[in-house]
C-alpha cells in the first residue's frame, strides 16, 4: 500500500508542526491505518502492515501510532476492557462519535452536524472549556445481531 499524494502531504505537515519527520515505517503504518476504515488495534495494524514491511515490530507500530495522536492524526478509540483502536483523523472541523455493536465488536463512525456540538458546548457549566467532545453509542447494529466471528 502506498501513500496517495495528498494523504503523504497531510502526514509531512502534521509531523512537522510538531518537529517530528516522516519515516518509512510511519508512511507505511499511516497508509495501512487509512486503508481500511474498521478501527483497527495496534495488533491488527501490525499484521496489516507487516505484509509490506515484514520486519516491523510491534513496538514500532505503537511509537507510530502514539505519534499520530499527538499530532492529530488519529485518535484513540476505546471501550472498557478492550484493546484501544485507532481511527484516522482525515478531515479537520469534522466531528463524529463512534458506535460500538456488543454483538461483533465492530465500531462505526457517526457523523454529528456542527450545531449539535455546538449545543453540547453550551451545556457545559460557566467557566468550563471542553477542547473536544468524544461520543460513544453502544448496542446493535443492523445485520450485525450475530457474532461474526472475525
Amino acid at each position: 500500500m502506498k501513500l496517495s499524494t495528498e494523504s503523504r502531504v497531510t502526514l509531512n505537515q502534521a509531523l512537522s508542526r510538531y518537529g517530528v519527520r516522516s519515516t518509512r515505517q510511519r508512511e507505511q503504518v499511516y497508509s495501512t491505518l487509512l486503508s481500511k476504515h474498521d478501527h483497527p488495534t495496534a495488533d491488527e495494524i501490525h499484521n496489516r502492515t507487516k505484509e509490506e514491511m515484514p520486519t516491523i515490530s510491534l513496538a514500532t507500530i505503537y511509537n507510530c501510532l502514539d505519534t499520530f495522536v499527538h499530532c492529530g492524526l488519529a485518535r484513540q478509540v476505546n471501550f472498557e476492557r478492550e484493546s484501544t483502536r485507532y481511527c484516522p483523523m482525515e478531515a479537520k472541523n469534522v466531528h463524529y462519535a463512534h458506535f460500538h455493536c456488543k454483538h461483533t465488536g465492530k465500531v462505526h463512525d457517526i457523523h454529528i452536524p456542527a450545531p449539535v456540538i455546538t449545543m453540547l458546548q453550551k451545556i457545559m457549566p460557566e467557566g468550563f472549556n471542553a477542547e473536544k467532545v468524544e461520543l460513544c453509542f453502544r448496542g446493535t447494529a443492523p445485520n450485525e445481531n450475530e457474532s461474526s466471528g472475525e
